[in-house]
């Protein structure tokens, strides 16, 4: 195989497909004997590669696998498993380091292996080094070893995996360079950092810089309401700045993998060293109370309504955690779900791209297909994932009671429709 890929979920799979339609001969290995079968029969599990594209795959020679024979004699191997949080608030490298057992059972000379699940700086050379020499051989003399941050935007139209910059950062010279030769056949631009930490930086600065961000507005959104000022026109005017000025807008919370896990384990990493820091820690802080605030704010506009929460029928419109995707991972409907049921709402949900959802557990009311029906049985609709399907006419005209996170409404606010 010129590639292995170890992980195909969200990051792999859109990995592998590029890397077939460069004419290379891929295999994809993943321990969950589902999503290996789903894809040997065309099935596509992620949002951003379809049945067609799994399908083209496969007549390209993908090979999905369970079996870790596919790796002797891999020219390549990229490691694509997750790193959830772990008790202590660091990456849980589980996967990781059973990932990186399996390939030094496998392991030649010659061959490149490259960690792409993000992680603290220091884990290539202090955590992945080892276990792969455990093979006897020794990384950056007998084998290649890097690491290359993926950049994955689920549901982003404009840019995947070909077309956004490729970074990598080798253990040695000549590690990087076969990582960029590798990368280079199926990505526009590689970008060779000094050495595996600095690559690692990479990815923890890009999502620390957004967690911060949407912080600040998300605090500005809670202040500017009792002001009476109308922070999304606020932003859009500063936005008009040709320079020095980046726009973020408030919403209900932070979701998805990258902005509420993966800043921590840089603040993991920091406190090990026995300082806190201080401004991820905070942004968390206010990111995370922001389902309570929409629910408070939720409670606010009912009583103006002359109603009271508990025994409402309250519908959340999208519970994915962005737009026009299935993805739920982190989303922040899950917690304000679980505290307006707290207070004793009759809570549904409305999305175009899930099919059941559960709450700790239990299966949630679906408010079916019928969009205006919906809108129109309920006291108050929440908006929490703009969905294109959301738009501003069939939420303003039909909705009794509308709150808006995600600005969807804005050209149609009053005594009914209210934004975060």
């Amino acid at each position: 195989m010129d590639l292995v890929v170890i992980g195909l979920g969200y990051v792999g799979l859109p990995l592998v497909r590029e890397a077939c339609q460069a004419g290379l001969t891929v295999a994809g290995l993943d321990r969950d004997q589902r999503v290996v079968e789903g894809l040997r029969s065309g099935r596509s599990h992620i949002d951003d590669v379809s049945d067609a594209q799994v399908g083209a795959m496969l007549a390209a020679g993908f090979t999905p696998t369970t079996d870790e024979a596919v790796l002797d004699g891999a020219r390549n191997v990229v490691i694509c498993v997750p790193t959830p949080l772990s008790d202590e608030g660091g990456p849980d490298l589980t996967a990781v380091r059973g990932a990186a057992t399996t390939i030094a059972s496998h392991l030649s000379r010659g061959m490149l292996v490259v960690l792409e699940s993000t992680t603290y700086p220091g884990t290539t050379d202090e955590v992945l080094r080892p276990l792969l020499e455990e093979s006897g051989l020794v990384a950056g003399v007998d084998f290649h070893l890097a690491f290359s941050p993926e950049r994955i935007d689920p549901g982003n139209p404009v840019f995947g995996v070909a077309n956004t910059p490729k970074i990598v950062g080798g253990l040695t010279p000549a590690c990087a360079q076969a990582a960029a030769a590798l990368y280079g056949k199926f990505v526009a631009e590689v970008v060779q950092a000094k050495g595996t930490r600095e690559a690692e930086m990479a990815k923890l600065l890009e999502n620390t810089y957004r967690h911060v961000n949407i912080a600040l507005v998300n605090e500005m959104a809670i202040f500017c309401h009792e002001l009476g000022i109308d922070l999304w026109d606020a932003i859009d005017c500063a936005a008009t700045k040709p320079f020095g000025f980046q726009p973020f807008r408030p919403g209900p919370g932070v979701g998805g993998h990258c902005i509420p896990i993966d800043p921590n384990y840089l603040s993991y990493k920091v406190r090990s060293l026995g300082y806190p820091f201080r401004f991820v820690e905070l942004a968390q802080e206010i990111n995370d109370r922001m389902p309570r605030y929409v629910v408070e704010r939720a409670q606010q506009l009912l009583n103006a309504q002359g109603r009271a929460l508990n025994g409402a029928r309250v519908l959340l419109l999208g519970v994915t955690y962005k737009a026009d995707i299935a993805d739920q991972r982190e989303s922040p409907a899950r917690p304000i779900a679980r505290r307006l049921l707290a207070l004793g709402a009759d809570v549904c949900y409305h999305d175009p791209y899930v099919k059941g959802w559960r709450v700790d557990g239990a299966e949630m009311p679906s408010a079916g297909d019928d969009l205006v029906a919906a809108l129109e049985s309920a006291d108050l609709a929440i908006v929490l994932a703009g969905h294109s399907q959301y738009d501003t006419a069939t939420l303003s005209r039909h909705a009794r009671l509308l709150f808006d996170t995600r600005g969807r409404v804005r050209d149609a606010r009053g005594e009914t429709v209210e934004l975060l």
